[in-house]
Formats: structure tokens, C-alpha cells, sequence
């Protein structure tokens, strides 16, 4: 049984430890800082073992915020999240919020979002987070219940605040947890506040008494749950963003859709979402319906992974005679889709192919909204690894296309961007099944997605007589077939990710910015490379990359003389080395067949050439 904390100071005092003064001073730390008895716990049991080389990775390095904020196995360690590593992380959130915003008016007026998802540790996360803030005159508004994370991002704008924060670790295993911070802007940060929140983290490290005082929650009139005043407008705001005819088309159409909130909290705000724009209710997936942080059916809940996620999903929808698939993760901010085949198999679409589909539905929908629009002010975005569709789309229709580095924090800011130039932004999305329909939240929404992939179903089967693939084989026939490969591969030993990374750049005999020629012994001769790690572009007159680099993360772009672009890229929220490719062609070119074995053929050959898999003992993913 675990003695108290107190207990473990006074112990700690008269114990030989490792001898190593770094490790010696942070285990004396962590037992003096944290308050809550299971990590603690932990600490003292491996000083007990003399477990010194777990202690060392646990205590001698430090989890870094970036802008993706913090995520990481929930255990005992400066390197892992805990209520300890909140609590220094929401203190220096606190500190960098109060430097830039130094009125204190804005803090009790304003003030910060919280919300949580399903994950064990959430709530209490949450809770220590929104302690913080109280204890430093911050009107608080945390939700009272679990919330899909677009919740987040969307009261941030609704109620003018400073910044939010959502609790959660997304798709990743049951063990993750994370801590996803938004700006007042309604977007995830961006440089350079990610890096003035690490500095102000590391200068608020000791955890004040107060920190672990629940009292600050009792009857404060600083602190205020937003629900009723944010989550209502949302359903209200995306009611009004479809025409009445599209809203009558919804109500008597037969289409069946099986959904499932894969043991997250998606299932209510989905629920509502099609209830407000007059959808027939879907048949939910009952197992997976309610949040669950066990994931007890799907250990990766991530629906991007394809039929291995989906499984239950599939099988519902045959037993139901369902026509859609339609899937969030557990925090509801992704989306995947899957149509029921003539052979009654179902086509899993990618998140290009949606991505495909629900760019021109914002164009159609706002061509229904304003007839005699100009186009020419429409803005669509994509990440720089997703589909080049909605150029081609853009190139054709006349609207303007935007593309940045990969993620929503990119894209959300770009579209804000945008939108102070006076321009109308219709649609964003990034291949990882990440979709943002208009404006009302500046990140990607599962919620908002499924409301208007269903819409636009219903729209097709009455008004067109098409099904989601016959509209997206038309999408290619109008403006050319793109076919893509995203995939990874697992790499747990990040020495070996920069070893295979500097072997790329340094190809001839180990000269600097020397890149590999072509593939399959010079069958396929690459033409440019792009490296965004560096900021090298061999396209450039001046060899520097256009776009934003990072020294932190590896990405690198491989252009093929006959229309194949590669990228490869480490991922920076779990251990996977990610290849996108895409095969580009234009719309007289009909042999699609041939575009796609030909990219199949290339990327193979590239995995094998520039990973070197079985050399690096790499894990493959599975299908």
C-alpha cells in the first residue's frame, strides 16, 4: 500500500540513493513536488529497486512543448504526462498568457477554455489545469462533461476568450494523454508560442501549495461551465449553413448511415448534429458508442487505420442494410467515410478521396448559398502532403489554393490569414481524414464533417442519382486522376530516423545537400527535392525552400520527372516514419489503371531504396 507523500519526503531524506548528483536531485524533486500518491508511488518504488537507468530517462529528460503541445504515456516522470507535469505546464501556460495579454482585465473578463475527453486522467487533468488559472484571477470556463475537441476551438471564438485548452491524446493507445493548447485567435499555436510557452514552463517548474487545492472549484464565480452558451449556437450555426432545399432533401431521403464514436465522445454531438439539419438518426455501432478509456474493442482507435478499426463498424452496417459508414475518433475531430460497394463489400475512402468530395460540395454549397458569387475571393487550403486535387480543382474553377506545412495549426492560421484579407474560405483538409467546412472552428471537426458528408450523400442519391464514388470517378474525370499512397512505417530508436534522414541528404559520398537521382537503378529520375528540414528546394533559383522549416522534425519531398511526388516525414506525436505519394495526372490522360500500378511500383521500390526496412529493423504497418 502506498505510504503518503509526506511520508516519502521524510524517507527520501535518510535513503543512499545513486550517487549521480543530476538523478539524486531530480528524484528528491519529484518526491517533494508531487502530491499525487500513485506516481509518487512509482518514483519511490523503482529508488527502492535501484532501478537507476529507468529513474534516469524518467526524471533526466523533460517532455517538450511544441505546437502540438504535450502528448505522451500517462506514468510517474518529467518525460511522461501526469498531474505533476500539468500542473508546471498549465503554470507557465498561465505566466506566457499574462505576458501577452498583461491586462488584468482580459484574465477575469476573457480568461481560458477547458475541455476533456474519455481518457482516464482527463477530467483530473483538466480539473489542476483549470485550479491554475482560478488561483491567478482567470474567469474560467470548463466543461462539465466530456466534449468533442472542435468544442474547444469554437467557445474560444464564441466567448472572446485568451486561449483553451482540450485535454486528449486523440487516436493514439489507452496509456497516451495530451494537452492540445489554442490560441485567441480559435487556432492551435504556432511559432514562436510554442516556444515562449516552453520557456515560461521551464521558469514555473516548482508547483505552487495552491496548484493541488481543489477548494479553488467550490462555489468561485470565476469559474463557469460553457455548454448551454457555446455548444447550442454551434448546432444552430450549422443548420444555417445549409439551404432549405438541402435540409427538406435530408428529411426524405432513404439513404441508411452507420456511425460509430470508436470509445470516444462523438456519439451525442453527431446525434445532434444530424437532428439539427434534419438527417434520418443513424444506426450507432452499440459497442462502441459510449466513451470508453479501455478502447476494449479496438486497441489503436483510430479509424484512419482502415478496415482493422472499422471491422464492427462494417459489420453493423451489413447486418443493417446501411448504405454510409461514418466514423470519428475518440475526440471527434476526424472523420472517416466508407460507401457499401454494388457487391455489397464497402469502399474505405481515403482521407484524400473526402477530401476530394467535400471540396467541391463547399464549392457547390456556396454557389446554392450565393449564385452570383465570385469565385475568384473563395479560398481552399490544403497540408502539403494531402492530395493536390483542390489545385487542380482551383486551376479549373478559378477559386485560390493554399498549401502548408502538415497539420491544422498551419491551416487554421493560414485561413485566418485569409479571412483578414477579405477573402471567403470554404474549405481545408490534410490526408490524415482531417476536415474543416467553412470558418465557424479554425481546426479540423469530425462533428461538422459527418453533418455535411451525409448532407451531400442525401444531395447525390435525390438530386443526382450518384453515389459518393461515382461523384468522386466524376471529380477525376473533370479535373484529372490523383492517385494517392499514404502509409509508414514504425521506428521506435530515434537515432536510426536521423541516421536514415542524413544518409538521404548527404547521398553523394557524403557531401551536403546531395540527394538521391532516381529509383530502380535510374528507371525513375527524380527532378526536384524539397527539404523542409533544412530549407534546401532544388527548384528554387536560390535553393531555399518557400515554405516554413523545422530543424525538429524530418521532411523530405521527392518530385519524379513523369508526375510522382513523394514525401517522407517523421511523425511528431508517435514513432512512425510516414510516406505520402501522389500521382498527379491530368484530365485527358484516362489510362488510371496504369498511373496507379506505375505509383505503386515507385513507392515499393522508394520504401525499400530510402528506408532501407529490414536493414533498419523497421515495423511495416499492418494492413
Amino acid at each position: 500500500m502506498c505510504q503518503p507523500t509526506g511520508q516519502m519526503v521524510c524517507e527520501i531524506k535518510n535513503m543512499a540513493l545513486s550517487g549521480d548528483p543530476e538523478l539524486d536531485g531530480q528524484i528528491r524533486k519529484w518526491i517533494r513536488w508531487d502530491k499525487c500518491a500513485s506516481t509518487a508511488c512509482q518514483i519511490m518504488d523503482a529508488v527502492r529497486a535501484q532501478d537507476w537507468d529507468t529513474l534516469r530517462k524518467r526524471l533526466c529528460n523533460r517532455i517538450s512543448f511544441g505546437t502540438a503541445g504535450l502528448r505522451a504515456c500517462m506514468r510517474a516522470g518529467f518525460d511522461s504526462m501526469n498531474e505533476l507535469v500539468v500542473i508546471q505546464t498549465a503554470q507557465g501556460l498561465c505566466e506566457y498568457i499574462k505576458e501577452q495579454f498583461p491586462d488584468p482585465e482580459d484574465w477575469s473578463k476573457r480568461g481560458i477554455v477547458f475541455g476533456y475527453d474519455g481518457r482516464y486522467n482527463s477530467h483530473r487533468f483538466a480539473e489542476l489545469s483549470a485550479i491554475v488559472f482560478l488561483n491567478n484571477d482567470f474567469k474560467v470556463w470548463k466543461y462539465t462533461r466530456y466534449i468533442a475537441t472542435p468544442m474547444v476551438p469554437y467557445a474560444i471564438l464564441r466567448l472572446q476568450c485568451l486561449a483553451g485548452v482540450m485535454v486528449t491524446a486523440s487516436h493514439n493507445p489507452k496509456e497516451d494523454n495530451g494537452y492540445k493548447v489554442y490560441w485567441s485567435n480559435g487556432a492551435q499555436i504556432i511559432p514562436p508560442h510554442d516556444e515562449g510557452i516552453q520557456e515560461a514552463i521551464l521558469n514555473n517548474l516548482e508547483p505552487k501549495e495552491s496548484s493541488w487545492d481543489d477548494s479553488a472549484m467550490c462555489s468561485n464565480p470565476l469559474l463557469e461551465d460553457p455548454y448551454d452558451i457555446v455548444v447550442p449556437p454551434y448546432f444552430d450555426f450549422l443548420k444555417k449553413d445549409l439551404p432549405c432545399t438541402l435540409l427538406e432533401v435530408n428529411g426524405r431521403c432513404p439513404i441508411s448511415f452507420t456511425y460509430t464514436a470508436m470509445h470516444g465522445v462523438g456519439y451525442e454531438f453527431v446525434k445532434q448534429a444530424f437532428a439539427r439539419v434534419n438527417l434520418k438518426p443513424f444506426i450507432s455501432v452499440c459497442e462502441q458508442q459510449e466513451p470508453d478509456p479501455e478502447f476494449p474493442t479496438t486497441p489503436m482507435p483510430n479509424p484512419e487505420e482502415g478496415k482493422t478499426s472499422l471491422d464492427l463498424s462494417i459489420k453493423t452496417a451489413k447486418a443493417n442494410g446501411s448504405q454510409i459508414i461514418l466514423a470519428n475518433d475518440p475526440d471527434a475531430d476526424r472523420l472517416a467515410v466508407a460507401e457499401v460497394r454494388d457487391d455489397g463489400s464497402y469502399k474505405l475512402f481515403s482521407g484524400n478521396e473526402v477530401g476530394a468530395l467535400l471540396g467541391w460540395w463547399a464549392l457547390e454549397l456556396h454557389k446554392m448559398r450565393e449564385p452570383d458569387c465570385d469565385v475568384s475571393n473563395c479560398v481552399m487550403i490544403a497540408s502539403t502532403v494531402s492530395s493536390k486535387i483542390l489545385r487542380a480543382m482551383a486551376d479549373r474553377d478559378g477559386f485560390q489554393f493554399f498549401e502548408t506545412l502538415t497539420g491544422f495549426k498551419w491551416m487554421g492560421n493560414k485561413a485566418i490569414e485569409q479571412q483578414q484579407a477579405g477573402k471567403t474560405v470554404l474549405f481545408a483538409f490534410e490526408e490524415a481524414i482531417g476536415f474543416m467546412v467553412g470558418t465557424a472552428v479554425l481546426d479540423k471537426d469530425g462533428v461538422s464533417a459527418a453533418a455535411h458528408v451525409a448532407t451531400m450523400a442525401t444531395y447525390l442519391r435525390c438530386k443526382k442519382c450518384m453515389t459518393l464514388q461515382e461523384k468522386l470517378r466524376d471529380i477525376y474525370e473533370t479535373y484529372g486522376f490523383h492517385t494517392t499512397i499514404s502509409s509508414y512505417v514504425i521506428c521506435r530508436c530515434p537515432p536510426v530516423i536521423v541516421q536514415i534522414f542524413e544518409r538521404l541528404r548527404t547521398w553523394d559520398e557524403g557531401k551536403a545537400d546531395t540527394y538521391p537521382t532516381s529509383i530502380m537503378n535510374g528507371e525513375f529520375e527524380i527532378e526536384n527535392v524539397r527539404d523542409l528540414t533544412t530549407g534546401y528546394d532544388s527548384s528554387t533559383g536560390d535553393k531555399k525552400a518557400t515554405l516554413p522549416t523545422s530543424s525538429s522534425s524530418q521532411m523530405i519531398t521527392f518530385t519524379f520527372k513523369n508526375g510522382l511526388v513523394v514525401t517522407l516525414r517523421t511523425s511528431g506525436t508517435e514513432p512512425k516514419m510516414k510516406y505520402y505519394a501522389e500521382m498527379c495526372g491530368k484530365p485527358d490522360e484516362k489510362n488510371w489503371a496504369k498511373l496507379t500500378n506505375t505509383m505503386k511500383i515507385m513507392v515499393d521500390a522508394l520504401v525499400e531504396e530510402f528506408y532501407e526496412p529490414t536493414k533498419n529493423g523497421l515495423q511495416r504497418k499492418k494492413d
